[in-house]
C-alpha cells in the first residue's frame, strides 16, 4: 500500500489471539481506536502498567506501545481495531462540519491525556453496539471494501466527537494539530535510531533550544531524560521476556557499556538488573514467561533496538 493511500483509507482489523503471547512492542505508523471483545490488555509504562477490560474501547497514539494481551478463561483473546491517519480523520471532520453541520468543539484537558501515549473507557452503548455490527460485517466477504471502511470511519468519528468532552475525545481531536502530529511522529520514529538531539532538532525543523523546550512541552522531561528512560523500559523487559545476558540486553539497547547500564538500570528501578530478573521470576513461577516479540500486522512497523545518540 502506497503512503497516499495509507493516509486515506482507514483499516480495520479483527485479531483472535489463542495462547498469551507475553510483552509486545508495538511501532503504530498510525493512530488505532480499538474495542476488547474478549480478555484482557495491558499497557506498559515501566514497572507501572494499565488494564484495557472487555468492553472497553481504546486509543493508541503513533509510535512505541508495550502490549500484553490475555485470554480469557481459556477462550481467545479478541479486540477489533481501526487505523487511521491524522489526514484521513481532517478529512472526515470536515465531511461532518460542512454536510451535517456538526460544530465539534473540545475543551477537555487532564493529566492522563498529557502524561500517556493512550487511553481506554468502558464502551458507550453506542460504541458497544457500532463495535459488534464491525464484528458481524468483518466475517463477510465484502470485509475489505473500502466504502465500507470508510464509512463505518466516518461512523466512528462520529460516535466519538458527539459525546461529552473527555479523554477519548481530546485524543482523536490532538491528531487534528498537524504541527503537533508533525513533531511527535519524527520523535517516536526516530526513538531507537542512531541520532544526536541537535539532528532530532534540525528533523524537526527548530533551534535546539526551542526543540528542547517543545519536547517537555510534549512528553514533560527533557529529551536526554526521556529517551534513557525509554531504553531502559526496553531493557527491563527484554530482562523478563527473555534468557539473554546483561550485557547482552545493554548492548541490543545501545548503551555504550555494562557497567553504564547497570548503573542507570539501578538509579531507575532501584536495584540491578540481575536483582531485577531473579525477583521477577520469583513472583512469575506460576506464569510462563514469552519471548519479548515485535508483532506484525498492517501498521506495525518492524523494531529496531539502536537508540538515539545523547
Amino acid at each position: 500500500m502506497s503512503i497516499n493511500e495509507i493516509e486515506s483509507q482507514p483499516t480495520i482489523v479483527k485479531y483472535v489471539e489463542a495462547n498469551c503471547g507475553g510483552i509486545h512492542l508495538l511501532n503504530l505508523s498510525r493512530c488505532a481506536i480499538g474495542y476488547v471483545v474478549r480478555g484482557t490488555k495491558h499497557i506498559y509504562y515501566g514497572d507501572t502498567h494499565y488494564t484495557i477490560s472487555r468492553g472497553d474501547v481504546f486509543y493508541l497514539g503513533v509510535g512505541n506501545h508495550y502490549v500484553e494481551d490475555i485470554p480469557e478463561d481459556n477462550r481467545p483473546f479478541e479486540q477489533i481495531v481501526v487505523y487511521y491517519s491524522p489526514t484521513l480523520l481532517q478529512r472526515i471532520l470536515l465531511h461532518l462540519n460542512m454536510n451535517y453541520s456538526i460544530n465539534i468543539t473540545n475543551s477537555h484537558r487532564c493529566s492522563n491525556c498529557s502524561a500517556f501515549n493512550h487511553v481506554s473507557l468502558p464502551a458507550s452503548v453506542a460504541l458497544r453496539s457500532f463495535f459488534n455490527h464491525t464484528a458481524t460485517y468483518l466475517q463477510d466477504d465484502n470485509m475489505h471494501d473500502e466504502t465500507a471502511e470508510n464509512i463505518k470511519m466516518t461512523e466512528l468519528v462520529y460516535l466519538i466527537v458527539s459525546q461529552d468532552d473527555g479523554c477519548l475525545k481530546n485524543k482523536v481531536l490532538s491528531n487534528v494539530d498537524s504541527a503537533q502530529e508533525n513533531f511527535e511522529q519524527i520523535i517516536y520514529a526516530n526513538i531507537f535510531s542512531d541520532i544526536s538531539i541537535e539532528m532530532l532538532a534540525s528533523k524537526c525543523n527548530r533551534s535546539l533550544t526551542s526543540f528542547k523546550k517543545e519536547f517537555k512541552r510534549h512528553f514533560l522531561k527533557p529529551p536526554h531524560r526521556w529517551f534513557i528512560h525509554q531504553r531502559l523500559m526496553q531493557s527491563r523487559l527484554l530482562l523478563i521476556s527473555t534468557s539473554k545476558s546483561i550485557s547482552e540486553i545493554g548492548n541490543e539497547c545501545t548503551f555504550p557499556n555494562t557497567s553504564h547500564f547497570i548503573k542507570l538500570f539501578k538509579k531507575e528501578y532501584g536495584c540491578t538488573p540481575a536483582v531485577y530478573r531473579a525477583a521477577h521470576c520469583r513472583n512469575e513461577d506460576k506464569t510462563e514467561v514469552k519471548p519479548l516479540v515485535a508483532a506484525s500486522g498492517p501498521d506495525l512497523e518492524s523494531v529496531s533496538l539502536e537508540c538515539v545518540a545523547l
